[in-house]
């Protein structure tokens, strides 16, 4: 299992840029603070991981809201003014920042902070915090020793990348982590990680770096394991690509509502890509194993709600569930007996009558 969460030290940074943020400093002292947004003059919103609670009911006036916004945007390397009224940068910290200014939004500037966390949280902290069980913490060491490839969707501040950087933390310390990434978030503990972030174009339109290049370069650098921080364009099609030639273990996150829409949200990228339905799906049938679905319960609770494997037949490419979680624990799915196949040594639940001889 995971060591608890080891401190990082880029994070740690953060504190000497605190006059920039301002009357903000205060609430990013919180370590349990992953998200703060500012909307305007009207409230300031947290989330330490339960949800979103509001800290502020007002929040200074239009003029010291702008101030703040062009100077974390400067601090950024950003632009911010009437000419360019949004901004999507870096901090110092690994920050990230989103600003809006009015016309754009009414009520003054809007700011969004995601902030890393200050930790790197591997399995057993993901256990505390309820996002996964003991028996769920087994399957997932075994999926990654395994080298299954995986994917990991869920809604916006659903904990994909928390979870996946926990996850890569199980990595061999012999093997070479690449990961790629529009905004560096992804942490992950472990001995061998090279990072690459793409670039933006400067206001003349030059110079931007897109994932897609990233991806391709990636591939130069001989990853033990190629992993996509987010699939959310044509960088789709090298990814897929990548994994139908011998890169096992592959993995990355995914915007989806459920492992059912994975499929025609990796349609809807290929498209971007020119790659048609069917050309996603000849790829995507042997390119990825496993899709895993976190989700908010109720009252903002971050949890794994679901593993399911990819299946090609006579009704395509698909995604079907091996393991759903219930008020009482894990059931079983249709999918029970490809996810063991895959992944030697993993168990069925506790309580399903199954073993693990389903899989043979």
């Amino acid at each position: 299992m995971a060591s608890t969460a080891t401190a990082s030290p880029t994070i740690a940074s953060a504190t000497t840029w605190q006059a920039d943020l301002g009357p903000l400093a205060p609430l990013l002292a919180d370590v349990a603070v992953t998200d703060i947004l500012v909307n305007g003059v009207g409230a300031v919103w947290l989330d330490r991981g339960q949800g979103l609670e509001k800290v502020l009911d007002r929040f200074g006036d239009e003029a010291m809201l702008r101030r703040l916004a062009v100077r974390l945007a400067s601090a950024a390397g950003k632009r911010l003014d009437d000419a360019a009224p949004y901004v999507d940068g870096l901090l110092p910290g690994g920050i990230r920042l989103h600003a809006l200014l009015p016309p754009l939004v009414e009520g003054g500037a809007h700011v969004s902070l995601r902030v890393p966390r200050r930790v790197v949280p591997g399995l057993t902290d993901l256990r505390r915090w309820g996002m996964v069980d003991d028996y769920l913490v087994r399957v997932l060491q075994r999926m990654v020793e395994s080298r299954a490839a995986f994917v990991i969707g869920g809604g916006t501040g659903s904990g994909k990348t928390t979870l996946l950087g926990a996850l890569l933390s199980l990595a061999g310390p012999g093997e070479r982590l690449v990961i790629v990434e529009d905004t560096r978030e992804l942490r992950v503990d472990h001995p061998h990680v090279v990072y690459l972030a793409g670039r933006s174009a400067n206001v003349e339109g030059r110079g931007g770096i897109s994932l897609t290049t990233l991806v391709q370069q990636s591939l130069r650098m001989r990853p033990d394991r190629l992993v996509l921080g987010e699939v959310r364009g044509a960088e789709v099609r090298e990814l897929l690509t990548a994994m139908n030639t011998g890169h096992e273990g592959g993995c990355g996150t995914l915007h989806a509502n459920s492992t059912g829409d994975f499929v025609s949200r990796f349609q809807a990228l290929g498209a971007l890509a020119d790659m048609s339905p069917a050309a996603v799906d000849a790829q995507l049938a042997s390119a990825l194993d496993v899709a895993v679905h976190v989700s908010r319960g109720v009252g903002g609770q971050r949890m794994v709600a679901e593993v399911a494997v990819f299946t090609n037949d006579r009704h395509g490419v698909r995604t079907q569930a091996a393991l759903s979680r219930g008020a009482a624990g894990w059931v079983a799915g249709p999918g029970l007996k490809q996810f063991l196949a895959r992944v030697p040594g993993a168990s069925p639940p506790p309580g399903s009558g199954l073993t693990r001889g389903v899989a043979s």
